[in-house]
């Protein structure tokens, strides 16, 4: 989580197990293409700076985050995955349309992670100004496409390690 003015993307690399055997899904979101691109980026060059070979990473677009679930439900029905990174910015509004969008897609990437027993990491911004989620998005906060990108591939080896 962003604090102010801090920058929480930086992790220990000693402290992730290599990536080189995984294949991983990102679906993203397309609306707010300028956050979500470098959200992107940012979670594919972590996912190879671990060993994550380039060509299993499989990337699909969507519309916008309310599609997001049903995106992520397509790579794991057609793709054999280790894990997926949902990537996503809604930015506040005047209407309660926000609310709706965020709470679908939070549920619906829930529930697809707990249908597929597969690890999904939750990167969907959720800022009242684009300024937030460019501040997170590689900003002076970051990106939190680095932070997903390491929360799942410690999640995958949590996974392999109980299974």
């Amino acid at each position: 989580m962003a604090t102010s003015n801090k920058n929480l993307s930086a992790y220990d690399k000693n402290k992730i197990k290599s990536g080189a055997d995984l294949m991983i899904g990102i679906v993203v979101s397309e609306w707010n293409d300028d956050i979500t691109s470098n959200l992107c980026k940012g979670a594919v060059q972590t996912l190879l700076e671990n060993n994550v070979a380039e060509a299993n990473i499989k990337i699909q677009k969507v519309p916008g985050a309310f599609e997001l679930p049903l995106g992520a439900q397509f790579l794991l029905k057609n793709q054999q995955l280790d894990g997926i990174i949902a990537i996503g910015a809604v930015i506040q509004g005047e209407t309660k349309h926000f609310d709706f969008v965020c709470q679908g897609a939070t549920d619906g990437i829930m529930r697809v992670m707990l249908d597929f027993n597969t690890p999904i990491s939750f990167c969907v911004l959720t800022d009242n100004t684009k300024e937030q989620s460019v501040a997170r998005s590689g900003g002076k906060h970051g990106n939190k496409g680095i932070e997903a990108a390491v929360s799942l591939l410690q999640m995958i080896t949590a996974h392999k390690s109980l299974s």
